[in-house]
């Protein structure tokens, strides 16, 4: 077999991505794509086996940039407004692209999904240090079975579960983690 060449490789999801973006996601294929690239078919499957395989491929780099591209739009000073800002732009990232591809993926959802996993890991990392970054966060409550990366982890998969419901904001989450975590939570109202 061939060494792959990564040149390639990034070329063939660059079109793949342009593709979807303009043609939509059923134009993409493995034979389109080997046109569009100049090359045989055979040798698009070096790189990737299915459709499937690259709808993931393209998948999981957008979520390398999305969350990239969160800390730039993060400017609020406290966590809860900074929770209220990310959970703001993944919804805009859903409703405009996300969703369209991971709703895609058809048999390749479970793998997509073990796939998410470590970008799930790095957005509950960024949640575990913002917290910490707040002064007004309560340092007195975290121990050995109540720790700052679990409740990340919990704050994490509730605005998942918000995410994939459709719901338009996390108010209802924000007025939780407000009176677990902070001193004096004087913020228990909705924002107007």
């Amino acid at each position: 077999m061939r060494k792959k060449d990564d040149t390639l490789q990034a070329t063939l999801l660059e079109l793949a991505r342009r593709t979807a973006d303009e043609e939509g996601i059923a134009a993409i294929n493995i034979r389109y794509l080997a046109r569009k690239a100049g090359v045989a078919t055979g040798t698009v499957y070096n790189y990737f086996s299915s459709k499937d395989e690259i709808l993931l491929a393209i998948t999981e780099e957008y979520w390398k940039q999305t969350l990239a591209e969160m800390e730039n739009v993060i400017t609020a000073r406290t966590f809860c407004g900074q929770l209220r800002e990310i959970f703001a732009f993944l919804r805009k990232q859903i409703d405009e692209s996300a969703g369209k591809l991971m709703s895609s993926l058809g048999s390749a959802e479970t793998t997509g999904l073990k796939r998410m996993t470590v970008m799930q890991s790095a957005l509950e990392s960024a949640l575990s240090r913002k917290m910490a970054q707040d002064p007004d966060v309560r340092r007195d409550i975290w121990n050995d079975s109540f720790t700052r990366d679990q409740f990340a982890h919990f704050i994490l998969m509730n605005m998942i579960m918000l995410l994939k419901s459709g719901a338009e904001d996390m108010d209802f989450l924000i007025v939780i983690i407000e009176r677990t975590i902070f001193h004096e939570p004087a913020a228990f109202h909705l924002p107007k």
